[in-house]
């Protein structure tokens, strides 16, 4: 039998959470840049156009002072787009118009109409946009037509070609969007999936280490009380046996404490299969015994061990707790790739019910969720726990465990 070793950071290192942020693709902008980029590159591009325009054309104040309005008032009306992207994309494309049929015909294009496209398309706004967009250019065409305004058909099918440009800029957002938010809720639900795996590993721990050290305790202190006067050496041992256990609980749970807390990984031994000695001596008394029949011809994983370790641990305190056992046995092979893992007890067993019925009324009455947890625990490494009537008149837990279960 291998002796103990310790496991140190690089033993129990718990890997990093299948969480964590997004990818700098799904990268969410923040809102405030979301919503005052548009408009102050529109701001920037419109306002000293239209004032130079105004300027240079010698169009007089009133027609200067209108010319300016306009190219302001659109990019400000963009501020109301996240909450109103459709009515936004509407009153845009009229002020759009409006420029483009009062004032000169130069200078740039009216760029807060294609901010609001994109931004009410990418808000799911694509009909208020679509009915619009098509609405004002109609509309431009005609009016331009009956102003005696002349446009190139090059010009009318680039600013056509553009505004299609704008539709497809949305789309992308809007899909891009989606995607984000989409990766947003299966990341979160994958934080809350492994919290929820994390704390059910660390209830196990718990149950496993405080139960049995408790139902240890209280063995040995019966024992101690019972033989005080009758036999003070064996009551000596007994509280020697009360001392062991409660200083080897604290340490378990000091370790799961601090990796909960801290998150490093403990220092203390991790439980193997050369610790199942101590741990059988430990449960004996007076009126009870535990024995070790070791049949392994190797060694088998790390996991394989702890797991085995702690199915013993566990299965050994529902024997003391509740079967009214005077001996158990655990037996230990190395069957094909598998480490059988048995332990048999001559307690009260299923008693009159059915099998059926038998496994499912011993977990519920007596063990709680022990065999919850011996099922967890082999489950999580692809192996089995099963209950079944003990030759020795009471209950055996079978567990098979793959051999070379390392984490």
């Amino acid at each position: 039998m291998p002796a103990p070793s310790w496991s140190g950071p690089s033993d129990r290192a718990m890997p990093g959470p299948p969480w964590g942020p997004p990818p700098d693709r799904y990268r969410r902008p923040p809102a405030a840049f979301v919503l005052l980029a548009p408009v102050v590159i529109s701001l920037l591009v419109q306002v000293p156009a239209a004032i130079g325009i105004a300027v240079w054309t010698h169009v007089g104040w009133a027609a200067g002072l209108g010319q300016v309005a306009l190219a302001i008032a659109g990019p400000l009306a963009l501020l109301a787009s996240r909450r109103f992207p459709g009515p936004t994309v509407a009153v845009v494309a009229a002020l759009a118009l409006a420029d483009l049929l009062v004032t000169p015909d130069a200078g740039p294009p009216y760029l807060a109409f294609a901010f609001a496209i994109v931004l009410a398309v990418a808000r799911g706004a694509v009909v208020w946009a679509a009915v619009s967009t098509v609405v004002a250019w109609v509309a431009a065409i005609w009016l331009g037509a009956v102003l005696g305004l002349s446009w190139h058909p090059f010009r009318i099918a680039a600013t056509t070609l553009a505004l299609a440009a704008c539709f497809g800029i949305g789309w992308f957002v809007r899909v891009r969007r989606t995607r984000a938010a989409a990766y947003r809720e299966q990341a979160l639900r994958r934080r809350r999936s492994a919290e929820a795996r994390e704390r059910v590993r660390i209830a196990r721990e718990l149950h496993d280490v405080i139960g049995h050290a408790l139902s240890q305790i209280n063995v040995q202190a019966s024992v101690g009380l019972h033989l005080m006067d009758r036999d003070p050496e064996q009551a000596r041992t007994a509280l020697s046996s009360i001392k062991e256990t409660s200083k080897t609980a604290l340490d378990e749970v000091r370790s799961v404490l601090g990796v909960i807390r801290d998150g490093d990984a403990p220092l203390a031994p991790q439980a193997e299969i050369a610790e199942l000695p101590r741990l059988l001596r430990g449960v004996g008394s007076p009126d009870f015994s535990a024995e070790l029949i070791d049949r392994l011809d190797a060694v088998p994983g790390r996991a394989a061990q702890f797991a085995a370790y702690r199915i013993v641990q566990e299965a050994l305190t529902n024997v003391v707790r509740h079967s009214g056992a005077t001996r158990a046995v655990v037996e230990l092979e190395h069957v094909g790739d598998e480490l059988v893992v048995t332990i048999d007890d001559d307690g009260s067993g299923f008693g009159e019910r059915a099998d059926t019925d038998a496994v499912d009324a011993v977990d519920e009455e007596h063990t709680g969720t022990g065999i919850l947890g011996m099922r967890e625990r082999a489950t999580l490494l692809g192996g089995t726990v099963d209950l079944e009537t003990s030759d020795l008149g009471g209950v055996r837990v079978v567990a098979h465990l793959p051999w070379r279960a390392t984490a």
